[in-house]
């Protein structure tokens, strides 16, 4: 794959990502810090490894069919594998300055 499809990809599952929200937070699940892993390989196909603020969560069971929904929207993606991990567990450190402002958390 040329460089510069990679590079728009990336850009675009990026900001498919950034479209799933946790429902108990105002904040979207790539600037909290949850997505752990994103992998394109050569045939389009993307694997995402992520977590979640706590492993019981009430959309624990929902949430990577809407990663794998939004991103598969992505031109050029030919398929999404969505694997929940919870090594290492997530805390607050992995959010994004964006996220800390949106719930006030410096």
């Amino acid at each position: 794959m040329p460089p510069e499809e990679l590079d728009r990809m990336t850009d675009d599952i990026v900001a498919a990502l950034k479209t799933v929200y946790d429902p108990e937070i105002p904040a979207d699940i790539y600037e909290l810090g949850l997505i752990y892993r994103v992998d394109i390989d050569d045939d389009r196909n993307v694997a995402i490894d992520m977590t979640l603020t706590a492993p019981g969560c009430p959309v624990a069971g929902e949430m990577p069919g809407w990663v794998e929904n939004a991103v598969s929207t992505v031109q050029g993606v030919q398929s999404v594998k969505v694997s929940m991990v919870f090594d290492p567990p997530w805390d607050q450190s992995r959010m994004s300055d964006e996220a800390r402002v949106a719930l006030d958390m410096w």
